[in-house]
């Protein structure tokens, strides 16, 4: 069984990662979600260039998730068969999911932030989303000293041992 972890651990890839979301939202409940692309979106994303720190995820009123303003460029030897770099993707959720994350929204005020675009182990595209509350600025600062303190730790345990 350890192995066949491993094996899952070796082919996971990511694509892209929205590392400024962790410092801008209070984080709450991430989710899994599946994401539908042509096949020059997926190409363009394994060349690791896609972004998803502008995007955002939008539930419509059929109860349908999108994703967003994601970036993910051409890819140059497709031609004529290219897709728009910046279009909306639908999101694979099932409905239970579907109507959490509409209910954070609707009733609580949070939003749905991307957090990671990767490929799992069987080479699927996936997309961790999240509900997310934004930071204050005092928030922030205690975020910031407390990786300070952090790094510290570490530096001065690495250095006495």
């Amino acid at each position: 069984m350890a192995a066949s972890k491993k094996k899952e651990t070796d082919n996971f890839k990511i694509a892209a990662d929205n590392r400024r979301a962790r410092y801008d939202y209070e984080i709450f409940d991430p989710v899994e979600a599946g994401i539908m692309l042509t096949g020059t979106e997926v190409k363009g994303m394994r060349s690791g260039k896609a972004t998803i720190t502008e995007s955002y995820v939008d539930v419509d009123k059929k109860g349908e998730v999108y994703l967003i303003n994601a970036n993910v460029p051409e890819y140059l030897q497709a031609n004529r068969f290219n897709h728009d770099p910046r279009r909306p993707r639908k999101l694979l959720l099932n409905k239970r999911e579907i109507a959490k994350l509409a209910q954070g929204v609707e009733r609580e005020g949070m939003t749905i932030v991307p957090l990671k675009l990767y490929f799992n182990a069987k080479g699927r595209a996936k997309l961790e989303i999240a509900l997310a509350r934004g930071k204050k600025l005092h928030d922030k600062r205690q975020t910031e000293r407390n990786r300070d303190w952090n790094r510290e730790k570490s530096r001065l345990l690495r250095d006495r041992g």
